[in-house]
C-alpha cells in the first residue's frame, strides 16, 4: 500500500477471455435507457457550460434521475404514425440561484436549458424522432443557492467527495466485448444508415460465447416507411446478417452465429409479426428507459466482470464520484493493461465523502500476469493510477467536450 491508499495484487486464476463462457450486451443508440442516459449527461453538459459562461465554474447538480415512459405506434409497410408521444422526466437537482458578489441574486434557466438540451440531443441523433411532435419533455428539479465570493474562494483546489462510493474500470476488453461494442456502432454507423436508412437507431446487442464459439443476437429496429412488403424485411435481416459477419471476421477468429430479431413471426406481417417502428426506437411502443440501467461507463454490460452500478450520465462532472471514479478506474486500467505481458487488469476504487477527491479511501488494482512481469510492474501500475488521480480535476473538460465514453 502507498502514501494514496493504493493496493496492488497479483491476479490469479483464467482471464475471462479463456473462460469456458463469456456474457456481454450493448443497448445502442435508439435503445430507451441509452436515450435516458443521454439525455441525462447532455442535460448536464448544457447546465454545466451556462455555470461556466456565467460564473466561471461548474456549480453543483445532479441530473441522473431521467425516466422514459415509452409512447404509442402504429408501423406499417411504407409508413405509419405515432398514436401516443414519448414522455421524457427529467429529475435530480441543481443549483437555481446564485448571490452576486454584492449581495443580489441572478436566478439559473434551469427549466429552460434542460428542455432545449433534450431536444438537442434527440435532433442530433434520432433522424425520424421529431423532439416537437413524438416526446414530450419535462422536468422536476430540487431548487439550490450557490454564494459567488465561495465559489471564487475554493478554486484551485481538489473538491470534497460528494458521496461514498465506488468506481470499476478494467482491460483489456476481451474479443467478445469488443465484437458486440463494434457490432452495434457498426449498424449505428453514418455509412450503414446511408446504404440501408431502414435500420433504425434501436441496436441491442447479447453475445454469448461458449468455449471457442460465439453467438450474437441482434434485436435491430427497422423503419416502416422504408420496407413494403415481408420479403423487403427478410432480405434486410439477411444483409444485417452479412455487415455483421464482415465485423466479426475483421475482429475473430472464432465461430460467429448472427440471430437478427428472434422475436419475428413473418406470416403476420405488419400487424405485429416483425420488428417495425416508425421513428426508430422500440420506445414509441411502450418500451420504457432510466438512466443508468444501461451500458457501464464503457459501453458495455458485461456480467462476468466486476461492475458498478452507478449511473455515470447525468451527474456533474467536478465532485461527483460515481462518474469520475468510473473514468479514472477504466482509463487507468487501459494504461496498465498496455505494460508488457499483462493479460488482465481490474481498478476498484473506493470514495469518503468529503474527503478530497484525489484521495481514494481505497484504491486496488488486480493484475493477471506472470510473476516476474508483475514485480517488476506493480509499482508502475501505482504510478499510474496516481497520476490518473492527480489529473481528476481536470476530467471535466473531456466530459463536456463528449471526449469520455459514459454510457
Amino acid at each position: 500500500m502507498t502514501g494514496r491508499n493504493i493496493t496492488v495484487e497479483r491476479l490469479s486464476g483464467i482471464p475471462v477471455s479463456q473462460s469456458p463462457v463469456e456474457i456481454v450486451e450493448r443497448k445502442g443508440l435508439g435503445h430507451p435507457d441509452y436515450i435516458a442516459d443521454s439525455i441525462a449527461e447532455m442535460a448536464s453538459r448544457e447546465l454545466s457550460r451556462y455555470y461556466l459562461e456565467h460564473y466561471g465554474a461548474i456549480l453543483h447538480h445532479n441530473l441522473d434521475k431521467v425516466l422514459l415512459v415509452g409512447g404509442q405506434a402504429e408501423p406499417r409497410f411504407g409508413g405509419g404514425e405515432v398514436l401516443h408521444p414519448i414522455y421524457i422526466l427529467i429529475a435530480g437537482r441543481a443549483t437555481t440561484e446564485v448571490v452576486e458578489e454584492d449581495g443580489s441574486k441572478s436566478v439559473v434557466p434551469v427549466g429552460t436549458i434542460l428542455l432545449s438540451s433534450a431536444k438537442k440531443w434527440i435532433r442530433e441523433n434520432m433522424r425520424f424522432l421529431d423532439p416537437e411532435r413524438h416526446v414530450i419533455v419535462d422536468y422536476r428539479v430540487g431548487k439550490g443557492s450557490a454564494d459567488l465570493v465561495d465559489i471564487y474562494s475554493r478554486r484551485g483546489g481538489y473538491p470534497g467527495s460528494n458521496d461514498t462510493s465506488v468506481g470499476v474500470g478494467f482491460a483489456p476488453l476481451s474479443e467478445t466485448e469488443r465484437l458486440v461494442l463494434e457490432t452495434e456502432r457498426l449498424l449505428n454507423s453514418r455509412s450503414v444508415k446511408e446504404e440501408y436508412p431502414a435500420i433504425g437507431e434501436d441496436v441491442k446487442v447479447m453475445g454469448v460465447r461458449r468455449g471457442d464459439e460465439i453467438f450474437l443476437t441482434v434485436a435491430a429496429a427497422i423503419v416502416s416507411r422504408f420496407i413494403n412488403s415481408t420479403e423487403e424485411y427478410l432480405e434486410l435481416k439477411e444483409s444485417i446478417k452479412k455487415l455483421v459477419r464482415e465485423k466479426a471476421g475483421e475482429i475473430t477468429g472464432k465461430r460467429v452465429n448472427i440471430y437478427v430479431n428472434t422475436g419475428d413471426d413473418p406470416s403476420r406481417g405488419d400487424h405485429g409479426g416483425l420488428y417495425l417502428v416508425v421513428t426508430g426506437t422500440s420506445a414509441e411502443q411502450g418500451d420504457d428507459g432510466a438512466t443508468g440501467r444501461g451500458n457501464r461507463a464503457n459501453g458495455l454490460i458485461t456480467p462476468f466482470r466486476p461492475m458498478s452500478l452507478e449511473a455515470a450520465a447525468g451527474k456533474n462532472p467536478v465532485n461527483h464520484i460515481g462518474k469520475l471514479y468510473n473514468i479514472v478506474a477504466f482509463r487507468a486500467a487501459d494504461e496498465i493493461a498496455s505494460l508488457d505481458h499483462v493479460e488482465e487488469v481490474y481498478v476498484k476504487l473506493i470514495s469518503q465523502i468529503g474527503k478530497p477527491i484525489n484521495q481514494p479511501l481505497l484504491g486496488y488494482i488486480s493484475i493477471n500476469a506472470p510473476e516476474d512481469v508483475y514485480a517488476r510492474i506493480r509499482h508502475r501500475a501505482a504510478e499510474i493510477l496516481e497520476k490518473h488521480l492527480d489529473s481528476i480535476n481536470e476530467l471535466w473538460r473531456d466530459v463536456l467536450e463528449g471526449s469520455v465514453t459514459l454510457y
